[in-house]
């Protein structure tokens, strides 16, 4: 889902419905480099709801800072719905905030496979619910977009934003 001109651009959306739940973010980023959190910050008082975004690029990084497990990697590779999975709840729990959102994909112009072509992504969205009520959660969606490698990261990181947006409205 785009932003359009007559509705106010996605990041301040879900900035103001965060801040109105007084809920908070996390965002894992690998395809897009930083960009969901560029995005984000973009918006003026995003620190009333923005915890931080990790850049976790290499398996090691996703292991370290997001605890994704060794399996999920070997078995499903880095861009699959199991890893993005695992790096949303893994921002999510590590920061202590209420929402997690994770992006891993091929940006390209080169790394895709007849499997995993170019513009192929995963975007996680997880959510923390009180606890003791076994109602946590994430979901994953994947999505192939068309374009340069900027156009791609852009639209991967506009659509993860839309994505939490429709997870917050559940």
């Amino acid at each position: 889902m785009d932003d359009d001109a007559t509705d106010s651009p996605v990041s301040e959306r879900v900035g103001d419905r965060l801040r109105e739940r007084d809920e908070t973010l996390a965002v894992a980023e690998s395809c897009t480099g930083g960009l969901v959190g560029s995005k984000i910050t973009d918006v003026p008082g995003s620190s009333d709801y923005f915890d931080r975004s990790l850049v976790t690029y290499s398996y090691a990084a996703k292991q370290e800072l997001l605890a994704v497990s060794r399996e999920a990697l070997d078995a499903h590779g880095a861009v699959s719905e199991a890893v993005a999975a695992e790096m949303a709840q893994g921002v999510r729990d590590t920061a202590g905030t209420d929402w997690g959102v994770a992006t891993t994909g091929v940006a390209g112009p080169g790394g895709g496979t007849d499997a995993t072509p170019v513009g192929t992504v995963y975007i996680a969205v997880a959510e923390a619910a009180p606890w003791e009520t076994n109602e946590s959660g994430v979901t994953v969606s994947h999505y192939e977009f068309d374009g340069d490698r900027r156009e791609i990261k852009d639209r991967i990181a506009t659509q993860a934003l839309s994505d939490l947006e429709t997870a917050i409205r559940e």
